[in-house]
């Protein structure tokens, strides 16, 4: 099918844009240093993430959202700590990996070159769980211009539901077939084209860290409008 009539590219933004495996395991990883304790901070960041995740997820669907991702990532993180005998984190470790850290992210390193070149004909916008203030901070950290911040934070209702997608198209003034969905991410690109959007997956096979299987390693050219293995790829793939 053509793709001749997009307007819009939707970014999922946590781990198809940031690498947060890098940034909660080196966050986890120097609080355990000032206390002297080790523990494996690769897996402890990667259930951080699961467990915000599956908070967030559906959020709206049975009533008003009760947290943000910044609430998520920090009653996760003490219900981790306390599992795992880590109580001598203090208030100070606990802000700096639930909240500093995530605020901090870094960009794989393709996207911040892709962006401007994207921009020239396409609107650019992140679509995302994750708040306002982080999808902030993380831009003016990482050099980003996104035209727009569609976060589900302002929408009352969360990916995976139906009614997010609908609502970040309304918002962009678009019909949901004109705007492209860009996730590393299958459920998210999967609810999205349920939603009528058309769909790219970009691979980011260490987004769990350097030993994680490579997320959709069988998603191929067929599953969704675009599947390419890097940000320049996808660029091409849209010229």
């Amino acid at each position: 099918m053509s793709l001749s009539k997009i307007r819009a590219l939707t970014f999922d933004t946590g781990g198809t844009i940031l690498d947060w495996h890098s940034g909660f395991r080196d966050a986890l990883a120097t609080a355990g240093g000032r206390h002297g304790v080790e523990r494996d901070w690769a897996m402890l960041a990667n259930e951080l993430r699961r467990r915000s995740l599956k908070a967030m997820l559906n959020q709206g669907r049975d009533g008003p959202p009760q947290h943000n991702i910044d609430d998520a990532h920090r009653f996760s993180l003490d219900a981790i700590l306390k599992e795992e005998g880590l109580e001598v984190f203090d208030t100070a470790d606990r802000q700096a990996i639930a909240y500093d850290a995530p605020h901090g992210f870094t960009c794989w390193p393709d996207f911040p070159p892709t962006l401007p070149k994207l921009r020239e004909r396409h609107i650019v916008a992140s679509f995302t769980i994750l708040s306002y203030r982080l999808i902030i901070d993380t831009a003016r950290a990482n050099g980003l211009s996104w035209d727009a911040v569609l976060s589900c934070e302002g929408f009352g209702v969360y990916k995976l539901l139906p009614a997010a997608y609908a609502r970040a198209a309304h918002f962009l003034q678009l019909d949901p077939s004109e705007c492209l969905m860009v996730a590393c991410h299958r459920f998210d690109l999967d609810a999205a084209r349920d939603a009528g959007y058309r769909t790219a997956l970009v691979r980011r096979p260490t987004e769990w860290g350097p030993e994680a299987e490579a997320n959709d390693p069988k998603a191929v050219e067929g599953d969704y409008d675009i599947v390419v293995d890097d940000f320049p790829a996808l660029n091409d793939a849209l010229s």
